[in-house]
């Protein structure tokens, strides 16, 4: 492929983790001039309009993934743009100029070479699609293997205003359940009652204990659980006979050196035993077998008008909206100070006259 005389630069921006730390401004760095990467035979190359910031991204930069990876490493796991360039057999399946979204590892950054079986066509380059990909998907496959849903239960969801408690909120609806949502604003509340919550609970100004015991004593049957520490000892306690928690996610322990709060775990296997209860994790990497069978419905549900797929650029940040790669450090802090509501993103804007 020669890039003289296309629109593609010879060099692009991308972020790479250059230290393991959980701190994701001291991990990761910007780099200016990296070399725009080749599609091979059966790739696409995709210039990137918005990448998505997921929880996870502080554990990938700390190294909590995968012990054996040293620095240097790219980082970001999702992006939504168009096809600039691909290789021979690509071309089957694909074509320059249309809009493509994929889960990669080192997606933060302007351009990234794709498998084209792993990419996953879009009707147009909308942010509300990366939604879908990494947080949309683990809310709709961990309730359908873990989750047990039908009509008349109660689903807990903590953060559920969140990247991906907002799927899970919609979708125990869509199940016909009763769904209870927590959240750290009233803004937040209005939101979660906007899609469908039953009960919002902030939990700054609620005790969220004495909510669920007052108002639901006989339990709740699923919680759906990102947040981790205490959250996690209130949501086991909280179980129903039966129930089952499905872990997503431990947030708030994401920036300790350890990566965890501590949890009464000791009890639990009395408090599992007691109730015939069940904790589940749910990696999403571990159900890549189903992936695309969870997006194309999630995808349907979007087009049909059924499913709302909130976006947050960050508007109302202290510095505005996140544009640009640089702008992802501060899409981190954001979502660990807890200030979104839905998925956070980050737009690319790409100039036109570029630099070859």
């Amino acid at each position: 492929l020669d890039f003289q005389g296309s629109s593609i630069p010879s060099s692009m921006k991308k972020l790479v983790v250059t230290k393991l730390s959980q701190n994701f401004r001291e991990a990761v760095t910007l780099q200016q001039d990296s070399p725009v990467p080749l599609p091979g035979d059966g790739d696409l190359l995709g210039r990137k309009r918005f990448v998505g910031i997921n929880a996870s991204d502080i554990n990938y930069s700390a190294g909590r993934y995968d012990a054996s990876v040293k620095p240097p490493f790219d980082v970001g796991f999702e992006g939504v743009g168009d096809v600039v360039a691909l290789g021979l057999s690509a071309s089957a399946d694909y074509t320059v100029g249309q809009a493509v979204a994929y889960v990669k590892a080192g997606s933060f950054a302007e351009y990234t070479v794709v498998p084209a079986r792993q990419a996953v066509p879009l009707p147009s380059v909308k942010p509300e699609f990366l939604t879908l990909m990494v947080s949309g998907a683990t809310a709709y496959l961990s309730l359908k293997e873990l989750g047990d849903l039908s009509e008349g239960k109660k689903v807990l969801v903590t953060a559920a205003a969140g990247g991906t408690g907002q799927f899970a909120v919609q979708l125990a609806k869509k199940a016909k359940c009763h769904v209870i949502g927590t959240c750290s604003s009233d803004e937040k509340g209005g939101f979660l009652k906007s899609i469908g919550c039953d009960r919002t609970i902030n939990y700054k100004t609620e005790n969220v204990e004495s909510v669920l015991r007052k108002d639901y004593p006989e339990g709740v049957d699923v919680v759906y659980e990102s947040v981790g520490g205490k959250m996690f000892d209130l949501a086991l306690n909280a179980l129903a006979i039966k129930g089952r928690l499905i872990v997503i996610g431990f947030i708030a322990g994401y920036q300790n050196p350890t990566g965890l709060q501590p949890i009464k775990a000791e009890l639990l296997p009395a408090k599992l035993l007691k109730k015939s209860a069940s904790v589940r994790g749910f990696f999403l990497n571990h159900y890549l077998s189903d992936y695309k069978m969870a997006l194309q419905h999630l995808l349907k549900m979007y087009e049909r008008g059924d499913l709302v797929c909130e976006v947050d650029f960050g508007d109302m940040s202290p510095e505005g909206k996140f544009t640009g790669l640089e702008s992802v450090f501060r899409a981190v802090d954001y979502m660990y100070m807890g200030k979104n509501i839905g998925k956070i993103v980050v737009e690319l804007p790409h100039s036109v006259n570029s630099k070859l």
